[in-house]
């Protein structure tokens, strides 16, 4: 009986495909695949995501290599983009929508004089032009775009109109009206340019908040200096707290055994930098996982942090430790629940892996 190895692509299948008879097919013998038994795994893969995978490819391959029952990631990658996807997996599922709104940096190549249907090099060319700006230009350009700007989505986004990405329109030969999104360029820096010769390119760092589109970027850039253009590179180094130095690759993620690859994970609480810590005792914090709210003498705090004893813990087995117990804010002396962990997730984590749960 043979073990099934890991999607390698979109319809791959996933958990390594289901239990099946022998069977006969053209001839050949197919030996039986062994489902991969899933089990609770809680905290957060910093990856490093391979050209040309989706994000939902990479963290599909990520969930199988844990063998873990639920994941998601924190905001998609194009598949000719690398760099940061920071991944959650169980609890830390529930707030990864805070590392959605996180500011990104991304190192990028805008190949100038070469416009795409796609605004990057999987595209068709659609148009070539001369080069003709001079370095003072390009400076001056740049400057214009810092700050505030207006975009509108590209064709080619999963962004959706009518329930339906707009890249499915884009395949099937259609242009629909995208509303204009307002994003912030926080610095935009010029690390190379080549203006002359059969490849001219300019090679930027953008610090950008979240909704920024770096293909619609780069090529209203060339626009500006009048020769059109598109990304030849994209690649994200940070993203909120995270950066590219504390990432790992899939494959060396496959070479680990099961156990280094658990110890790789982050606590779900890493997804809660910046939020003020609360720890409430054994009373409130039980009240607080119901969704009660809670009195005190809290100033008013936005984002809030919220640890506790484990619910029903048995001392015996389970150190006593002020555990993650959700997130909330505070408001005229009220400690209001968010999103919580369940008493189930709380004993995992425990149980597991006692050291991600303070």
């Amino acid at each position: 009986m043979s073990t099934a190895g890991p999607p390698q692509g979109a319809n791959a299948p996933l958990g390594g495909g289901d239990a099946r008879a022998t069977g006969e097919r053209g001839g050949k013998t197919h030996a039986p695949r062994t489902r991969v038994q899933r089990r609770p795994v809680h905290g957060v893969l910093l990856l490093d995501k391979p050209l040309g995978l989706s994000s939902n490819q990479a963290l599909q391959k990520a969930k199988w290599l844990l063998r873990a029952e639920k994941a998601g990631h924190t905001g998609t990658l194009d598949p000719l983009a690398t760099g940061v996807l920071p991944l959650c997996f169980g609890a830390a599922t529930k707030f990864s929508q805070i590392h959605l709104d996180a500011d990104k940096t991304y190192e990028t190549v805008v190949r100038l004089g070469v416009k795409t249907s796609t605004a990057d090099a999987e595209g068709d060319v659609i148009q070539t032009r001369d080069v003709a700006c001079t370095p003072g230009q390009v400076v001056e350009v740049l400057d214009g775009f810092m700050g505030p700007v207006t975009q509108v989505p590209p064709m080619h986004s999963a962004l959706k109109k009518d329930g339906k990405p707009l890249y499915e329109y884009a395949r099937q030969g259609e242009t629909v009206e995208r509303e204009a999104r307002h994003v912030v360029i926080h610095d935009l820096d010029l690390l190379d340019m080549q203006l002359q010769g059969e490849a001219p390119f300019l090679r930027l760092r953008v610090r950008c908040s979240k909704g920024t589109y770096i293909r619609t970027l780069g090529e209203d850039i060339a626009e500006a200096l009048g020769c059109g253009g598109h990304l030849s590179m994209l690649r994200r180094i940070e993203t909120g707290p995270f950066d590219a130095s504390q990432c790992i690759t899939l494959d060396a993620l496959e070479a680990l055994d099961e156990s280094e690859r658990v110890s790789l994970l982050l606590p779900v609480q890493t997804l809660l930098v910046g939020h003020q810590r609360v720890t409430l005792d054994a009373d409130d914090a039980g009240r607080f996982l119901s969704g009660v709210r809670r009195r005190g003498d809290w100033a008013d705090i936005e984002r809030v942090a919220v640890f506790g004893p484990a619910p029903s813990a048995d001392e015996e087995t389970l150190p006593s430790q002020a555990v993650l117990l959700g997130s909330a804010h505070t408001l005229s002396g009220e400690l209001i629940p968010g999103r919580l962990l369940s008493p189930i997730e709380i004993q995992q984590i425990l149980e597991t892996s006692p050291e991600l749960a303070s």
